[in-house]
């Protein structure tokens, strides 16, 4: 990896007087990668973000996690980041042949940003204004990273501790949205425990699912995204290997009833005077693909409506459920909420992801885009909420 684009060390580190400094541009770690079967798409997502930065408003430090969970140094160079030959890019890529580790201070007062190489002194590369975390998944979207940042005391974009971890795992995310009256489908949980103790329990109430609701049935992890592990099951003979698929990326799995429908989603950004939805997407039938899955998401660029083809009337509806949805998991920052509008007219939500994707096709800065919120206001809106909003109890 060329050194010229790795970022530079300032002369040392900033006092809280000095990063009020006017004039003084607020430093953005851009964290992405991670340890989760999202890993590329954050990546993906990552260089869309920088791309976007702008760089005489705010300097940049990329810290990719590669796999295995190491963070590290990566070259600031979007282009490197994007989808190529149907290939999602990685971290370990981006970083090249530099090993060392980076390290963000566990000490509140101390927001210092430490390389080291082996067998060299850690290098101090100053300090960090706001992290924008665009991981995806586990280790990354569900409160874990947030955190460590509570922790540190550093300001960063979207969701606390609390509805991170609430919009990852879609069995507690449908319990709040029940609890605050919110529609949802009919579904099923299987916890590890249950399905290594006493599979054959388990699958039998899975049975009993179906036999209430119908077949087709979608089997997902609990806590992942993108689509990834999911899979539509016709019939009792699918089932143990739609199983197994969504266990190889969480022990918790999901069973779902089909809703027959549309597919609508709604964006949530934080503005000044609180939350507001943008207009409405409606993500087409995929005739090439079973459903909305990963291909047809980042690989073959199924494109959604933007606007949705809704009356007034639904248009606002599916706005203040996804405003509600927002508040019920007391969000910050951002939400993508994704919905059915189910035959009879009525909005069924299926979920909230906490930080969507800001991949070039992604839904959340397309449907801002069409509600006059260009990507490059959309990023520089959440950062500056980030900053303006402090760590801790709030």
């Amino acid at each position: 990896m060329s050194s010229q684009n790795l970022p530079q060390s300032p002369e040392g580190p900033l006092s809280s007087e000095q990063r009020s400094e006017p004039g003084r541009k607020p430093r953005v770690a851009v964290v992405f990668g991670g340890r989760s079967s999202e890993h590329g798409i954050s990546v993906v997502t990552a260089g869309a973000v920088m791309s976007a930065l702008d760089r005489t408003k705010y300097n940049v430090l990329p810290i990719g996690i590669t796999r295995d969970g190491r963070w590290v140094l990566t070259s600031d160079d979007p282009a490197r980041m994007a989808i190529t030959d149907r290939q999602v890019p990685d971290v370990d890529q981006l970083a090249g042949s530099a090993r060392g580790a980076v390290a963000l201070s566990v000490d509140p007062g101390n927001r210092d940003v430490v390389v080291g190489e082996p067998g060299s002194v850690p290098e101090v590369l100053g300090e960090v204004d706001v992290v924008f975390p665009v991981l995806h998944g586990p280790y990354g979207e569900d409160g874990t990273l947030q955190g460590f940042l509570e922790l540190s005391g550093v300001p960063y974009v979207g969701a606390g501790v609390l509805s991170s971890a609430v919009g990852q795992d879609k069995e507690y995310m449908k319990r709040v949205f029940v609890s605050f009256g919110l529609p949802v489908g009919p579904y099923e949980v299987v916890r590890p425990r249950e399905w290594d103790t006493d599979r054959p329990a388990a699958r039998k109430r899975v049975m009993e699912f179906a036999a209430e609701h119908g077949w087709p049935l979608f089997v997902k992890p609990a806590r992942g995204g993108s689509s990834m592990g999911i899979t539509k099951v016709d019939d009792a003979a699918g089932l143990d290997e739609a199983i197994e698929e969504a266990r190889r990326h969480d022990p918790k799995f999901l069973v779902e009833s089909l809703l027959s429908g549309r597919e609508i989603e709604c964006g949530v950004l934080e503005f000044e005077d609180g939350p507001r939805a943008s207009v409405p997407a409606e993500i087409p039938p995929v005739t090439a693909h079973d459903f909305y899955d990963f291909e047809a998401k980042y690989i073959d660029s199924a494109a959604g409506l933007v606007p949705a083809p809704l009356t007034d009337e639904q248009t606002a509806e599916v706005q203040r459920l996804a405003v509600e949805a927002f508040e019920a998991a007391s969000c910050e920052g951002l939400v993508r909420a994704d919905f059915f509008l189910t035959d009879d007219g009525s909005f069924v939500i299926n979920e909230i992801n906490t930080m969507p994707g800001f991949t070039p096709i992604s839904m959340f800065p397309r449907m801002w885009q069409a509600s006059g919120v260009e990507y490059p206001e959309l990023v520089d809106r959440l950062i500056t909420a980030a900053l303006n909003r402090s760590t801790g109890l709030r």
